[in-house]
């Protein structure tokens, strides 16, 4: 380990406000939640008690990777785990799934690469596990890549991603966890210069779901679109939460989350951060949340926050909205023709177009799809209401 390194797993940064959080790389700097902190007071904290503490076992998932090797590195780095060069764990149990991964799986595209098919990473749980990616696409280059998650099991996971100078890459992270699976993830994205990423987050599995997405920019120029799809069934708990660091000038964001509820005690949680710093000239920053309640009984939270240290901004906004399905739509089209079942498929799809017909793989997108249209099936037969 660098001296430089060993300076860094060391250090903890203590808050000022409510953009920055304690960081670090060692789980004891942390204080396990009580539920009373703002950042996890939405969170049903005992659904997760064992990812509060270090696992016993940490090896219960299996990790595939479909991509070409002739273009594509991959390797999976044996031996403890240094700490990385982006992210910083910001919470006891991504400091936990860092210390603890036996493993970490490297996916690197070289410079000037332009990749056709997807790079598919696909996570497998079986009981419990901590899990430690990173994905690097170096300058000038254009590449998608897809992290899918399922079984069963209870998972800490840490996602560090680098988007070269110039390159463009497509990142789409789907929970599609059996209905008890536990889950917890970071995945700090690091941005450079007239870099572009476009980062889709599907969740619709699992029993408790909470991702911290967050970005930050390593020189002018870069673009962040920040693209999330999520479905609450009764009893799910599903937490998003990002934090975009505009720390260089000229940059841009754009975050667009939406959600549908059904079902007793059915729970979404999105938290949007954007912090524009004083040197960030020329920001042009916006955020919204959407949520679509379905029937009694689910709740949904959603708190948007925007710090500007800067007069000089291009644009800077944020937008929250949760409302109950519309029967005047319902009715409209019904009173043309069309059926109960099948003008509800049209309402709460079109709701998560602008989402997921920006997954680039048709395969996916169309299982995603398929998804959907199950969990509207259980709104029109009753299921979970």
């Amino acid at each position: 380990m660098s001296v430089a390194h060993e300076e860094r797993a060391i250090a903890v940064t203590v808050p000022k406000d409510k953009s920055e959080v304690i960081s670090s790389f060692i789980p004891a700097d942390f204080d396990v939640p009580t539920g009373r902190e703002e950042e996890w007071r939405f969170t049903p904290l005992r659904r997760m008690k064992p990812l509060l503490t270090a696992l016993p076992q940490n090896d219960g998932a299996t990790v595939e990777i479909d991509g070409d090797p002739a273009v594509i590195g991959v390797d999976a780095a044996q031996g403890p785990i240094q700490p990385g060069e982006w992210l910083v764990p910001v919470d006891v149990v991504s400091a936990l799934a860092w210390a603890g991964a036996a493993d970490t799986t490297l996916i690197t595209i070289p410079p000037k690469t332009d990749l056709e098919n997807p790079v598919t990473v696909t996570i497998t749980g079986t009981s419990t596990s901590y899990q430690k990616l990173r994905v690097t696409i170096e300058h000038d280059s254009s590449a998608t890549v897809v992290i899918n998650h399922q079984g069963t099991g209870q998972h800490a996971e840490n996602i560090e991603v680098e988007v070269g100078a110039r390159s463009q890459l497509k990142l789409v992270v789907i929970q599609d966890w059996d209905r008890d699976a536990v889950h917890l993830g970071r995945i700090h994205s690091h941005v450079g210069r007239d870099a572009t990423l476009t980062q889709v987050v599907a969740t619709f599995g699992g029993d408790l779901v909470r991702l911290v997405s967050t970005v930050d920019y390593d020189g002018p120029g870069g673009s962040a679109e920040l693209l999330g799809a999520f479905f609450a069934d009764a009893g799910q708990h599903l937490e998003h939460r990002l934090f975009v660091d505009h720390n260089e000038p000229h940059c841009r964001s754009n975050v667009v989350y939406k959600g549908a509820l059904q079902g007793e005690h059915a729970h979404t949680v999105w938290i949007g951060d954007v912090l524009i710093r004083a040197k960030a000239v020329g920001t042009d920053t916006y955020e919204i949340n959407r949520n679509l309640v379905l029937s009694d009984g689910a709740r949904a939270d959603s708190v948007p926050n925007l710090e500007i240290e800067t007069g000089e901004v291009s644009g800077a906004g944020h937008a929250s909205a949760t409302g109950r399905f519309d029967d005047e739509q319902l009715f409209y089209l019904q009173a043309r023709g069309i059926a109960a079942d099948d003008a509800r498929r049209m309402v709460v799809r079109g709701f998560f177009t602008e989402v997921l017909d920006q997954i680039p793989d048709a395969d996916i997108r169309d299982r995603l799809w398929a998804a959907v249209d199950d969990e509207i099936g259980a709104v029109g037969s009753g299921v979970g209401s």
